[in-house]
């Protein structure tokens, strides 16, 4: 008779689990240490994320897998192979730099924000994000999806006494829950047909369904899809994006724009490329048409916001996330209709790595000019070259990253990728629809460029830019540069041995 007890990987699953040990002792650590040494928890829990981080490295020497069925096959629930690294870094990369603009927006904050809940809520979100990429069965999934996501509301919503906080967090937690209840009645109508859900196991059986299970099976595809769609913003699941992102202090919205956006793309990519491939006919179209609404909702949302409304600058980042979630939606969609649907999957996490490193310089920008215009508009832009001008020359460099302008040849490089996947897939309509966004997108992000070096209209003031800003504009300037200067790199780290 075999054990059922099995050895653990921990060198597997050291990346999150680092991450939620560091949030726990942060927690605790909270109720022991006065309020003028509060400081040390925001940099402990930097260095846990960096220490995550750290712990990739042992794994890039091969496959590992834990959590692994004993009888009746080799089906494992935590899988740490390249795609999962890729994906780790994205995540824990992101909440690294969401952490350090966190250190100088809890310091400057008008209400003292609760520090120790603060950290541990990221951290614990960050762990399950990292989580997430790893995970091969769908329940796992969900539990990770939650775990990423449950955190979030209540950072979301955590200024205390502030309406427009609450209100966003109130709405981000009703439509997550929503889409996580249909996701989970997917599962199950899956695990019905199926009787597995080790994600390998469902990809060898769901083709094979009963005729009558046939539209049982057809409906869990579907309803499974939701809740990941939700988490990257897709159109009809993003209209909870502007108002929480403009509700939440500007470290979370960073946050979630680029960690939100891994934890729902790794997770539909798992689903569909690895768990349902026998019916990429079903999950195919509806991506593509979702890819097609998503990035033309963002786009024009972005374009219809004008310079002068209070938070207007976070509401165009917010909007424009929304259209870069379409592009980043068109190569996952190519992957049913093509036989490389590894290189189609590619091209989405080479896309994910561009977006985050430049998205989160541009809201690390956005929190350096909050400091001193708190309603940060659009045209609170207007002449920082003259009083800010290596910033303002950053802004403009990730503005036409994000738009596919030189000398943001990364953006560009990104952007042909994406396309080429259209392409090769015969989705010809859908290149058009990018094409299309592409030059509305335009339009937005060469406006606010352009108003960067515009004359002020009143007196500029040099400020000081805190240690912590100025080094996540750093980083992710340097990492913009470095890929502008050699943009196949970026493709090849994103190779993700899926297959």
């Amino acid at each position: 008779m075999s054990s059922l007890v099995q050895s653990v990987d921990w060198l597997a699953i050291a990346p999150p689990t680092i991450a939620a040990v560091v949030g726990l002792a942060v927690l605790v650590a909270d109720l022991f240490l006065a309020d003028a040494r509060k400081a040390l928890l925001g940099w402990s829990s930097v260095a846990g994320l960096a220490l995550s981080l750290l712990a990739l490295l042992p794994l890039l020497d091969g496959d590992r897998a834990t959590f692994c069925r004993v009888t009746g096959g080799d089906a494992c629930s935590y899988a740490a192979d390249r795609f999962t690294l890729v994906v780790q870094l994205l995540v824990l990369g992101g909440a690294l730099l969401a952490a350090l603009l966190s250190v100088t927006a809890l310091k400057d904050a008008d209400r003292r924000l609760p520090e120790g809940e603060y950290w541990f809520l990221l951290l614990s979100s960050a762990a399950g994000a990292a989580l997430l990429p790893a995970s091969r069965d769908l329940a796992t999934l969900i539990v990770a999806l939650e775990v990423a996501s449950l955190p979030a509301f209540a950072l979301v919503g955590i200024r205390h006494g502030d309406r427009r906080s609450s209100e966003a967090a109130l709405k981000f937690f009703l439509s997550s829950v929503t889409a996580t209840a249909v996701s989970l009645l997917g599962v199950s109508f899956v695990y019905a047909t199926t009787g597995t859900l080790y994600l390998t196991e469902v990809a060898g059986r769901i083709g094979d369904v009963d005729g009558q299970l046939h539209t049982l099976a057809q409906t869990g595809v579907v309803l499974t899809l939701v809740g990941f769609a939700f988490k990257t913003a897709a159109v009809p699941f993003h209209f909870w994006v502007p108002d929480t992102y403009v509700g939440a202090p500007l470290p979370i919205a960073a946050y979630l724009s680029v960690v939100g956006k891994a934890v729902g793309f790794s997770g539909l990519i798992l689903v569909t490329v690895v768990a349902f491939p026998p019916y990429a006919g079903v999950w195919g179209p509806a991506l593509a048409v979702l890819a097609a609404l998503t990035m033309t909702a963002g786009n024009v949302g972005a374009l219809r916001q004008r310079a002068t409304r209070a938070h207007g600058a976070v509401r165009l980042l917010a909007w424009s996330s929304v259209g870069q979630a379409g592009y980043l939606l068109v190569p996952i969609a190519a992957a049913a209709y093509t036989d490389d649907a590894e290189g189609a999957v590619g091209s989405t996490v080479a896309y994910a790595l561009m977006y985050a490193a430049v998205n989160l310089g541009a809201f690390a920008i956005a929190a350096l000019v909050a400091r001193r215009s708190p309603l940060n508009r659009v045209a609170d832009y207007r002449g920082l070259y003259a009083s800010h001008p290596v910033t303002a020359l950053v802004l403009a460099f990730f503005l036409l990253c994000l738009a596919g302008l030189p000398p943001g040849v990364v953006g560009l490089f990104a952007k042909v990728t994406v396309f080429s996947a259209a392409v090769d897939a015969g989705l010809g309509w859908l290149s058009v629809v990018m094409a299309v966004n592409v030059v509305i997108a335009l339009v937005y992000y060469l406006r606010w460029t352009a108003l960067l070096f515009r004359a002020p209209e009143g007196e500029t003031r040099k400020h000081r830019v805190p240690a912590p800003l100025t080094a996540a504009i750093a980083l992710t300037a340097v990492l913009g540069v470095a890929l502008s200067g050699a943009p196949q790199l970026i493709l090849r780290f994103s190779d993700t041995g899926l297959f």
